[in-house]
């Protein structure tokens, strides 16, 4: 399509929701539920934290029910949170001793965060944040396996979904992409059985390896 450009990176989420207190709670576990399908789980709290912040600050001071959206974008040895709204009055920090409690929750996001700020857009306003991650072992297993099922995903010619509606597609894709792999290993003669009892090994030693070790 002309003019039509796909960007990376490729880790980006997008979740729309109301600003109600019952909305902000499924949003915190989503963002989690997030990390961790992206291979980020230790960056769950501080990231809990910041949406909670953000998401309770539109319906503190935009307003009870009006529609928003955040947005979790992974660059790099970062992590983004967005949240979009409809208002354009910009907030702005207070002294921590201020009885008003609007701006305070802004001192969390300073503590919290790498950098953060403020931004108009055509329809209101992003309060965005960056949180430093810590990008291990594990992670960039779990990254080269998103990019292996993205790109297994795409090579039927079906359209990639992102964001919020992916976890569905990755797991059928995982599904079909193992199945292949037992194929291909029992046309060369190899015991498909045998492969996946190697592969679960290797799995759990390096799950023991990771957990931390507690002394007596």
């Amino acid at each position: 399509m002309p003019g039509y450009e796909v960007t990376e990176p490729r880790f980006r989420c997008v979740l729309p929701f109301e600003a109600v207190s019952a909305e902000v709670r499924l949003l915190r576990r989503a963002a989690s539920a997030q990390l961790a399908q992206w291979g980020l789980p230790a960056a769950a709290s501080e990231a809990e934290l910041v949406v909670t912040e953000l998401a309770t600050n539109v319906v503190r001071h935009v307003g009870e029910g009006v529609s928003a959206t955040l947005i979790l974008e992974r660059k790099g040895g970062r992590l983004r949170v967005e949240v979009h709204d409809t208002s354009r009055t910009m907030p702005a920090l207070k002294s921590t001793d201020c009885e008003d409690e609007c701006g305070r929750g802004l001192h969390l996001l300073t503590s919290l965060a790498v950098d953060w700020g403020t931004v108009l857009t055509a329809a209101g306003k992003a309060v965005w944040c960056e949180i430093a991650i810590d990008v291990g072992r594990e992670c960039r297993r779990i990254e080269r396996a998103v990019g292996a099922l993205e790109t297994y995903q795409g090579g039927g010619g079906g359209v990639i979904l992102r964001g919020h509606w992916s976890e569905v597609c990755l797991e059928e894709s995982a599904i079909e992409l193992i199945a292949d792999l037992l194929h291909w290993t029992a046309a060369r003669g190899h015991d498909p059985d045998d492969i996946l009892d190697r592969a679960q090994m290797h799995y759990e030693a390096e799950v023991v390896a990771a957990e931390p070790s507690h002394a007596v």
